[in-house]
């Protein structure tokens, strides 16, 4: 097979780099709380993102000379417009806010089409592939690499500038790309769960929460006397990865007063959908076993009867309809980072 010339090979390495990078830094982003950490990893995904279409009129020219070959293109064109649509539905979430169509989220079409574009992207670079030669790493390749990030970086940068110059709601995103929704009113926060949960009714009535101690012992705590217990009140900001975050006053019972503080092992907590997320058991005195918020008991959608407070945490740490604590003797790093169920 005759390898393609050196700036159709450079330009289509380039591209699988900063579509890479641009895919790890979206998952990471998707997993940090707001911090100095999460803006770098933000701002660092939006430049590879930008990236991508800085060198669409290079890569134009390899695809008009490629489509006059007689050879099947299905496979290229649906992976070109997968990524258009994650690139599109970004720019349109990172400057124009939680926008939806059709009950749908463009957060959503952008991070359903980036999972999509993976299958396809490994398919493409299996039937296109392109190995990388010794005269590739280069001190021309050097600069053109700078000159990509640079012209990337500007593009942020005006971007950047126009949302906050025309007062747009990406000005006002915070350093995760979540918008704010429903802070201190507890009844406008958007009723989400991961996505392979629905709402379930619990009867408040006949609920018991079942403890597991690190002594092997076990109980079961009414719902009343939950109720009796749970006089702690915290300030806490429930981000959410579906694109929003709010800040509530929660009220509930800490965890360390159920299970004490382990010295090994983790803390499993578990809803009754068998959504189940381990943390460590440092975590005791900080996490809250929340039933009510903004004052009011939590209503059905929004966890009741109990749910978990997890400061610091994304939403997806926050298990909702929670019905055993227990202590584990795995390590809490030993789970998947995002939930499988």
């Amino acid at each position: 097979m005759v390898a393609p010339p050196r700036p159709i090979r450079q330009t289509n390495v380039a591209l699988l780099v900063l579509l890479s990078g641009a895919f790890v830094t979206g998952w990471l982003a998707f997993g940090l709380e707001s911090s100095p950490e999460s803006r770098a990893v933000g701002i660092t995904h939006g430049i590879l993102g930008l990236g991508i279409l800085v060198l669409a009129p290079w890569k134009s020219v390899i695809v008009r000379r490629g489509m006059r070959r007689r050879r099947r293109h299905a496979l290229a064109i649906a992976f070109s417009l997968v990524v258009m649509v994650t690139l599109l539905s970004g720019l349109v979430h990172a400057t124009l806010g939680p926008v939806e169509v059709a009950g749908v989220s463009v957060l959503a079409v952008h991070v359903a089409s980036a999972v999509a574009a993976v299958p396809l992207a490994l398919l493409h670079v299996v039937r296109r592939r392109q190995r990388l030669r010794a005269t590739d790493v280069s001190r021309r390749t050097a600069l053109r690499a700078l000159a990509v990030g640079g012209a990337s970086a500007l593009v942020y940068g005006a971007v950047e500038s126009v949302s906050t110059g025309a007062g747009l709601p990406g000005a006002r995103r915070r350093a995760t790309g979540s918008y704010e929704v429903g802070s201190r009113v507890p009844a406008a926060m958007p009723v989400t769960q991961w996505f392979t949960d629905g709402v379930p009714r619990v009867d408040v009535t006949a609920y018991e929460l079942l403890v597991g101690r690190a002594d092997a012992s076990r109980l079961r705590v009414p719902y009343r006397d939950l109720l009796a217990m749970a006089g702690t009140t915290r300030p806490a900001v429930l981000d959410c990865t579906g694109g929003w975050w709010a800040g509530q006053t929660w009220r509930g019972v800490p965890l360390d007063a159920l299970l004490g503080t382990p010295e090994h092992g983790s803390i499993v907590v578990r809803s009754v959908t068998g959504y189940t997320r381990l943390f460590p058991a440092e975590d005791a005195s900080a996490l809250l076993l929340a039933t009510h918020v903004g004052g009011a008991p939590l209503s059905p959608g929004h966890g009741a009867p109990v749910r978990l407070v997890a400061p610091g945490r994304r939403g997806f740490w926050w298990v909702k309809w929670v019905e055993e604590v227990s202590v584990d003797p795995r390590s809490w790093w030993s789970q998947p980072p995002f939930p499988l169920q």
